[in-house]
């Protein structure tokens, strides 16, 4: 039930967030729904290559494309002068997004058996890959290459899981609310990795 959850949440946070952006960027009604639904499935497909599982599988989630367009549909549809309002609200998806995918990426390398090392990374790129894809395909720096903090909170989330530190559904619902947070609070602050910079001569 809990990964049913996280599924349906990141589905729609993901694919509002990829329709915003489309939205933003001018794109057109298809534009609009390739950028949703790339940016709600793109992450799950690179996972499901890496961790060994047939990337057809995704066809098969057929209520989440449903809900997907769904989400696309409402957004493209919503008044444009209040659709202004929303676009503040992009980073928060994002952020809903990341933290439910991440999640669930991590559970579904941890039910297959595999290492803590594959759970990571599992977490990792389901909770990144959709939007480093909308990113690219919208012309836009992704977000986890800038220096705000953002993947670091995927890589939480797998190594909570994979350590087995939380497993029960209302354990899994706190850290999602918990990585949820801590992203929120890492672009409102502006939280910042180490960076260092080559001078040019």
């Amino acid at each position: 039930m809990t990964w049913e959850v996280l599924s349906m949440i990141g589905t729609i946070a993901f694919a509002v967030s990829g329709a915003i952006v489309a939205l933003e960027e001018e794109y057109d009604i298809l534009g609009v729904y390739i950028l949703g639904i790339v940016t709600a499935f793109g992450g799950g497909a690179i996972r499901n290559l890496l961790i060994g599982v047939p990337v057809s599988t995704i066809w098969e989630q057929g209520l989440f494309f449903q809900i997907a367009l769904l989400s696309i549909t409402a957004v493209f549809l919503f008044p444009t002068n209040l659709l202004k309002h929303w676009q503040k609200w992009g980073s928060l998806f994002d952020s809903i997004g990341l933290s439910a995918f991440a999640i669930q990426g991590a559970i579904y390398a941890a039910n297959m058996n595999h290492p803590l090392s594959a759970v990571i990374v599992a977490a990792v790129l389901t909770g990144i890959g959709g939007g480093i894809i909308r990113d690219l395909l919208a012309g836009r720096k992704p977000i986890v290459l800038r220096s705000e903090i953002y993947a670091v909170w995927a890589i939480l989330a797998g190594l909570i899981i994979g350590l087995k530190i939380a497993s029960h559904a209302w354990e899994l619902y706190t850290l999602f609310i918990l990585v949820t947070v801590l992203r929120v609070l890492s672009y409102t602050f502006d939280w910042k990795l180490p960076t260092r910079r080559i001078e040019h001569l």
